[in-house]
């Protein structure tokens, strides 16, 4: 069982062989049988369809009070070790900390995070690796797929209060202003990334809360990683919003503390590839 410590891992595809073509991250702190029964679904389908089509899901137990461990282990039973693995956080370190966690776990070419709640259409996932081919040639082999809910914008604002959209819209400003350009929806949790883009920010992140997705995004820019926005399909699930106010405050405060740490030097990126 992993410990949980403010440390950063080896990066991914340092220590662990690649030994399948997609890893599926779920990320979850409540049972986890809705979307892992359409996620293995699809995958088992894809596999019969293609056998060379190789996967792994990666289960990540983000400090659950619940059986969401025990509930993940049976499917590890049920499909093998090798297709499912269920990592288990003694604490809750936050979705950011219980994600790198799974992609310094993971041995896929390419390396999907998804929230366990069910809220994007796991077969999305092909949306996702159509956006990551229109980006080659991916150079150093790095690039990364994010899926959006921008297109849905106008439809949730006609169903959200005044106080619920400013705050939205302020985020979004917050976010263009302080540390991501071009993204319109940055915290979709549908994200596909090659390994080694997966291995170069998630070594580099430092937020392990809701904002990391941000931070994510900040580094990638500036690694000059390039991103692709894809719609895809997204459901409002009961119970995984977060609190409005506080939640946004909190990352808000997250945001201006990114901007500063790397303004000042605190937080440093190294820069290998030549600007063109």
């Amino acid at each position: 069982m992993p410990k949980v410590g403010r440390k950063l891992y080896p990066a991914s595809g340092t220590h662990l062989q690649n030994s399948c073509l997609l890893s599926c991250l779920l990320i979850t702190k409540k049972n986890v049988p809705v979307m892992m029964d359409e996620a293995l679904n699809y995958l088992e389908k894809r596999q019969k369809h293609d056998p060379t089509f190789t996967y792994e899901v990666i289960v990540v137990d983000d400090g659950s009070e619940d059986q969401t461990s025990k509930v993940a282990l049976k499917y590890c039973q049920k499909y093998g070790s090798d297709k499912v693995r269920v990592i288990t956080l003694v604490q809750n370190r936050g979705k950011g900390g219980a994600v790198r966690m799974g992609v310094f776990s993971s041995r896929g070419e390419k390396i999907l995070m998804a929230d366990a709640d069910g809220a994007t259409k796991f077969p999305d996932v092909e949306k996702l690796e159509k956006g990551l081919s229109d980006l080659q040639p991916w150079p150093e082999q790095m690039a990364i797929a994010c899926g959006s809910r921008a297109h849905l914008e106008k439809e949730s604002i006609a169903q959200r209060s005044y106080f619920r959209t400013l705050l939205m819209y302020g985020f979004h400003f917050l976010v263009w202003f302080l540390c991501v350009k071009g993204i319109r929806d940055t915290q979709c949790g549908f994200k596909l990334l090659t390994r080694e883009a997966a291995a170069r920010t998630f070594s580099s992140l430092h937020i392990e809360r809701w904002a990391f997705d941000v931070e994510l995004l900040y580094i990638a820019q500036f690694l000059q990683i390039p991103i692709a926005e894809v719609a895809v399909n997204w459901t409002e699930i009961e119970g995984s919003k977060l609190v409005p106010f506080w939640s946004w405050l909190q990352m808000g405060k997250d945001l201006l503390f990114i901007r500063l740490r790397y303004l000042m030097g605190a937080w440093r990126l190294e820069q290998t590839r030549k600007r063109s």
